[in-house]
């Protein structure tokens, strides 16, 4: 059975990728996400899955009642977004590179910020005002912004700049964020691909045996989590424990998970 969030189906269009389904099938129009964060829900108004960043590309498949069908360009991650949240296409040239900030109206500290930014927004930038990069939709600060051609070079430094951050199901921003969502997070601004979920993360990478040392960067599985190895013993994930993001000790996560849930480390992987 297809999966559904890997899957540009909206259960009456599909797109052309899909081919020989017997289905009316779409090349889809393409557009950008325009709001701070954007629900990428299974169903118009139902369950959050996942969310969109500022300036996500996306490819519109269907439209239904206020809501668009997407395909994220991103991980390939499926869903329906509110209409209201989408934008014209545009070619990005930087990405946030700080857990937060804001877009300005204009180039001055204290006027009122349109709207937050959060980690991985990608914007446009079309010129400079003195430490201010000026955007379409308004100026941020230049120190939060780096060329997309420059990744970091540490995925688990980048997530332990959202550490504290509040957890949240489906969540993907400082403002709130999942085991997987940090990951994504990561691993997307070191340049890496990433898909959205665990369970979808858990299929990528290089398998370690059980009895390989663990490094930095590393991820580990449990049944429906996912946490990176920050150092010798050392843990960092979005967790429903501490409801945050935080550092918890190896041995400690691992028996408190296997009392209180019933489950052992299912997967080790490194990134390729």
């Amino acid at each position: 059975m297809s999966d559904r969030r890997l899957t540009p189906f909206s259960g009456r269009i599909g797109h052309i990728s899909l081919k020989d389904r017997g289905v009316p099938l779409t090349a889809g129009e393409p557009a950008c996400v325009a709001a701070p964060l954007a629900a990428l829900r299974a169903a118009p108004g139902g369950a959050m899955d996942r969310q969109l960043l500022f300036g996500d590309a996306v490819t519109v498949i269907d439209r239904r009642d206020g809501h668009a069908f997407v395909m994220a360009g991103k991980d390939g991650y499926c869903g329906w977004l509110a209409e209201q949240d989408l934008a014209a296409p545009r070619p990005a040239t930087h990405r946030l590179c700080s857990p937060a900030s804001h877009l300005y109206p204009e180039p001055r500290v204290q006027a009122p910020p349109l709207h937050p930014l959060y980690l991985n927004a990608r914007l446009t930038v079309t010129g400079e005002s003195g430490p201010w990069a000026e955007t379409p939709q308004g100026y941020v600060p230049a120190i939060h912004l780096a060329p997309l051609g420059q990744p970091a070079k540490d995925p688990v430094a980048v997530a332990e700049s959202l550490i504290g951050a509040p957890y949240l199901w489906g969540g993907n921003s400082v403002a709130g964020v999942d085991c997987s969502g940090l990951v994504q997070l990561a691993f997307h601004a070191a340049g890496l691909a990433c898909p959205g979920d665990s369970d979808l993360q858990q299929e990528v990478g290089a398998e370690l045996p059980e009895t390989a040392p663990l490094k930095r960067g590393d991820l580990l599985f449990w049944k429906g989590h996912v946490a990176l190895v920050a150092g010798p013993g050392r843990l960092l994930h979005a967790n429903g424990y501490t409801m945050s993001v935080a550092y918890e000790d190896l041995d400690a996560a691992t028996a408190r998970i296997e009392t209180h849930y019933g489950g052992q480390i299912l997967a080790r992987r490194r990134a390729l």
